[in-house]
């Protein structure tokens, strides 16, 4: 099953999305950390190990790495987490811009989500910059004039 982002998705030409487009619609299997099956940690360790970031499997764990970062400030690649069980953080997923996140989805397998949705939103806890800015940079390729904020000399 191929799912193409949305046209203009900052995130569309990234080599992380190809990463996550490859898995849309793989099934959610507890503990699961292959592409016969993700949780959703296992997923977010999937991804990033294919870029060559170690993260744990553990949502709590991952929500103790990197860089905390304001809602307003996420870019592609930053993780995402919620509270689903009402005792902390106990979902994860991978922010892919436009408000949008990809995550494992105990009811829909590997899917994109909005941050919006009413679901996510009530449980929207924190969220992780994990990889680097040179990694990122490696990463997302983003076009040079989306970089051009009109103020640089």
């Amino acid at each position: 099953m191929l799912l193409l982002f949305q046209t203009g998705s900052v995130f569309a030409q990234s080599k992380m999305d190809g990463v996550i487009s490859d898995l849309i619609g793989t099934p959610y299997v507890y503990t699961g950390t292959t592409t016969k099956g993700f949780d959703c940690s296992g997923f977010t360790m999937y991804v990033f190990n294919k870029l060559g970031v170690d993260i744990p499997h553990a949502s709590r764990s991952q929500a103790q790495l990197g860089k905390k970062i304001a809602k307003a400030d996420l870019i592609p690649g930053d993780l995402v987490f919620f509270n689903t069980t009402g005792k902390g953080i106990s979902h994860v997923g991978i922010y892919v811009g436009e408000g949008k996140f990809a995550h494992s989805s105990s009811s829909k397998g590997v899917t994109i989500s909005a941050l919006s949705d009413s679901y996510y939103s009530k449980r929207y806890v924190t969220a992780r910059r994990v990889m680097s800015p040179s990694t990122y940079e490696k990463y997302a390729d983003e076009p040079s004039d989306e970089a051009d904020g009109g103020g640089d000399e």
